[in-house]
């Protein structure tokens, strides 16, 4: 064997010839008849084996402000590492899975077209497109397998088609529809096809060209239908949107250009002469849309736009799952019909009256924009990770204050006028604040109609974040001042925005997140400052002794001086005003320090300040103070900077880069900026 030879047989062992063998299996019909009795559910529904497949991935359930919720792990795209997961639409997505439900059980919802409506980039698309590639996947699995029939006829019988020895199904049926419909239920009672409460339901007749074989067949053989299915060879269906197998995809074009014939197939001219008419159906062309996809899924891109014309064929491919083919008569479909349009275009439907026929066999799911900031960040941390970006640094809070901007825009402004709109942002986020319960957000939640149906898209976000990314200034990272200026920048283009009230609010709610990325990065300067965890306790012991020696009206001992003092008010003030202690609930906190000591005391276990989390808060805040002065941080807005001074901001960094993910350069300019903030103070 020559050594080219070799790569070959290399390449030919890495695959899987058994699977193959598995998807490409053949079959007589009563080979099928007797898998099906094994497994009746390989005859389901389009709509009950789009719900399985949902199901097949698995769920995860967790409560949301007192609200039970279901999140299915299929649009996590787990198989794709993620690639197309959507986040932050656990509820929209629990109604799209009750209505594919609801459907697969024939409670009515199998008649109607499924309509994802939502402003542009709020992962509509995406959402069917996870749908598409969730139904190939699964009929490439035992659990999801699915099959269909072609003729294989005799050289005597060929003239039914045309010299065709093999003759596939056009529409790639259920091959249980070749049992005639009088005894369907009958047959499939007596097979004993009915199992755990699933019965498989075969509706409808053969296409018109299977209909036209079958019965030339039956009257080949005298009526035998036995006789008839040995000419039935049975065969695995994949489904494949590439191939044009089970999925369609129709996109609306100009309305000079639009056909129905796209939809429902067309008469193929050259095969007339070989039949001697164009109403035989075998010189039809079952390759529109709603022919391809039968036996699983049709979208329908901006489905509002589609021209009045092909009004009627989508209401009988809905109400009665039948098409119309020219010249034929109805054809029987099986597949799911899921569309998507925008708000702009659903608002002409409302207006349009003569539209009604269509508005009342659509089932409407809202997919918002996300008012969640963690699920807002997770779309953009999938995009720009230190995996795919490359030779950039993106400095912590980028995309978090980004995402918060995205957010707020899409917030409806809290009838409460104590509550911000930041504070709000905060409350859906699963932060607590005083005087707010979890059943004050279900309030706030309930009461705003329209959230998250207008406000910027993650699309703009996305755009400008890799504006800055490829900038040519020569930075090695981005901050997010460089993002929030971008986005600020992008807003007197933006062909969205129709108003200029509406520029001004999102450039003041910027200015709102400038505020929040300030107090941020003050308090992890501060952090930075005051982590020395041993001068941390010695200044918690000096309290405690303090606060002890107060309450039980004792004296402290001077550790120099060996002198028994008065407790030192000074400094018991001076770290309670860090968290706004009044002067008079200054006995009340004391008593509840020392109260929360003795409790600990009476379950052995030792006090440690860390679990008091306002104490702790206290104690850094005024060992910053403390240390504040002598690390001489504003002497960098200077840039004079002695070495004993940089010695210690040298210190101050590697913490941020240690314990708060910065590298070298974002840190020295957090360090910086802050610095330059109590440099503003200072002169105030």
């Amino acid at each position: 064997m020559t050594s080219i030879d070799s790569l070959v047989e290399r390449i030919a062992a890495l695959q899987d010839r058994s699977h193959y063998e598995d998807l490409h299996w053949t079959g007589s019909f009563a080979e099928y008849l007797d898998l099906i009795r094994h497994n009746p559910r390989v005859a389901r529904t389009a709509y009950e084996r789009l719900y399985d497949m949902v199901l097949s991935h698995g769920t995860e359930e967790y409560v949301d402000n007192k609200k039970k919720i279901t999140r299915y792990r299929f649009f996590s795209d787990e198989q794709n590492q993620g690639r197309d997961a959507i986040f932050g639409l656990d509820i929209p997505l629990m109604r799209l899975v009750n209505v594919l439900k609801a459907a697969a059980l024939r409670y009515g919802t199998e008649r109607r077209i499924i309509l994802l409506h939502g402003p542009v980039g709020s992962s509509k698309s995406t959402i069917v497109r996870l749908l598409k590639k969730g139904l190939e996947a699964y009929s490439r699995t035992p659990e999801g397998a699915l099959y269909t029939y072609e003729w294989v006829l005799p050289e005597n019988l060929r003239h039914l088609t045309a010299g065709q020895e093999v003759y596939p199904s056009p529409m790639r049926e259920e091959p249980l529809k070749l049992i005639p419909r009088e005894v369907r239920e009958q047959a499939i009672t007596d097979l004993g096809l009915e199992r755990d409460g699933f019965r498989p339901y075969v509706r409808g007749q053969l296409n018109p060209a299977c209909r036209y074989i079958f019965r030339e067949l039956m009257r080949h053989y005298s009526g035998d239908w036995a006789k008839v299915v040995e000419h039935i060879r049975v065969r695995r269906l994949l489904i494949s949107e590439e191939d044009r197998v089970g999925i369609g995809t129709f996109q609306p074009k100009d309305e000079k250009n639009q056909d129905s014939t796209e939809l429902t197939g067309d008469i193929n001219y050259r095969r007339i002469a070989e039949y001697g008419s164009d109403t035989d159906p075998r010189a039809f062309n079952f390759d529109g849309e709603f022919n391809v996809a039968n036996r699983g899924l049709i979208e329908f891109v901006e489905i509002l736009k589609l021209d009045v014309a092909f009004l009627y064929d989508l209401l009988g491919a809905t109400q009665e799952q039948k098409i119309k083919p020219k010249k034929f008569a109805q054809t029987d479909i099986d597949e799911v019909i899921i569309g998507h349009t925008n708000e702009a275009e659903y608002q002409r439907l409302l207006e349009n009256k003569f539209m009604e026929a269509l508005r009342d066999r659509t089932v409407k799911i809202d997919i918002p924009y996300i008012t969640r900031l963690a699920e807002e960040i997770k779309i953009y941390d999938k995009d720009y990770n230190a995996q795919k970006v490359r030779g950039r640094f993106i400095a912590p809070h980028t995309l978090e204050m980004a995402a918060m901007w995205a957010v707020l825009t899409r917030l409806e402004l809290p009838k409460n006028q104590q509550l911000s709109l930041l504070q709000k942002l905060k409350l859906y986020d699963g932060k607590t604040l005083p005087g707010f319960t979890q059943d004050s957000v279900k309030e706030l939640r309930k009461t705003a109609q329209r959230e998250g149906m207008e406000g910027i898209s993650p699309r703009y976000i996305q755009d400008k974040i890799a504006n800055c990314l490829v900038s040519d200034r020569g930075q090695m990272s981005i901050n997010p001042f460089m993002v929030m200026n971008e986005l600020e920048s992008g807003l007197r283009n933006h062909s969205l925005i129709n108003s200029e009230d509406e520029r001004k609010r999102y450039t003041e709610l910027l200015a709102v997140v400038k505020q929040e990325y300030e107090d941020i990065v003050k308090n992890e300067v501060q952090r930075a400052i005051s982590a020395d965890e041993d001068a941390i306790s010695r200044l918690c012991s000096n309290y405690i002794d303090n606060v002890k020696a107060y309450t039980q009206r004792e004296k402290v001992k001077n550790q120099y001086t060996g002198q028994d003092e008065e407790p030192d008010e000074r400094l018991m003030r001076s770290i309670e005003t860090k968290i706004d202690i009044p002067e008079s609930r200054k006995d009340d906190f004391r008593r509840e320090i020392m109260n929360y000591i003795g409790a600990l005391a009476i379950e052995r276990k030792q006090f440690d300040y860390r679990t008091n989390e306002r104490l702790y808060k206290a104690l850094e805040l005024k060992l910053f103070e403390d240390q504040k002065d002598s690390i001489k941080l504003t002497s960098l807005v200077s840039q004079v900077v002695d070495k004993e001074a940089q010695e210690k901001i040298d210190v101050v960094k590697q913490r941020l880069i240690r314990n708060y993910g910065y590298d070298e350069i974002s840190a020295t300019d957090v360090l910086t900026y802050v610095a330059s903030i109590f440099a503003r103070g200072e002169i105030k």
